[in-house]
């Protein structure tokens, strides 16, 4: 699996994208490259594609030119904004007709399940579970977040359910911190397969 530019997820911040299309827009990246390769087209184009793209499936649209800023100012922080000139309508067709390609590619199979809303759920489920105070000394939800954030930068939301995605984010964060899940000792199986039967981690 070909890796995204490093800077995708932290221009979608910068834009303002919620991260729904962020996450969107990572899995329509992954999805392209798995299709061609990465050597064919420019990344970075295909990654400000995938943005704008992904920005109409999730209705959060942005502007080419807001995209085309954003990412001229990560990569080149002490330049001004790109004047209106032909540079920027190259660039601004560009990533328009780039936008077809994917969409042909990708057969305008462009709809996702992420694990956001599954994971959401698990850790309310778990935080009843647990007293306030293991709950409270611990970051277990900032890391899951943290760690299911930076599960995008690669090309995990492709090859596993989204369920199991939550559930892997959310049992690593709670051993990364030593914090027991209460009675699971004593349980006749292990508290993520309450939410996926299917799913076993060593």
């Amino acid at each position: 699996m070909k890796h995204s530019p490093a800077c995708f997820l932290s221009v979608g911040v910068k834009l303002g994208m919620r991260s729904i299309p962020i996450a969107t827009a990572c899995a329509i990246y992954h999805k392209f490259f798995c299709e061609i390769d990465l050597d064919a087209y420019d990344p970075y184009l295909v990654a400000m594609s995938s943005l704008y793209l992904a920005g109409k499936v999730e209705e959060q649209r942005l502007r080419t030119r807001d995209i085309i800023n954003v990412s001229n100012r990560y990569f080149h922080p002490d330049s001004e904004p790109l004047e209106l000139d032909s540079r920027f309508w190259e660039l601004r067709d560009s990533i328009v007709q780039c936008e077809l390609l994917v969409l042909r590619v990708l057969r305008f199979q462009v709809s996702f399940q992420h694990p956001h809303k599954y994971l959401l759920h698990y850790l309310l489920s778990v935080k009843n579970w647990l007293n306030r105070y293991s709950w409270q000394r611990s970051p277990v939800s900032i890391t899951a977040w943290a760690l299911l954030r930076d599960s995008y930068h690669g090309g995990l939301c492709l090859r596993f359910q989204a369920q199991h995605i939550a559930v892997a984010v959310l049992h690593l964060a709670l051993q990364a911190y030593g914090v027991e899940v209460p009675a699971e000792a004593e349980a006749e199986k292990p508290w993520w397969q309450i939410y996926t039967m299917d799913t076993e981690i060593p």
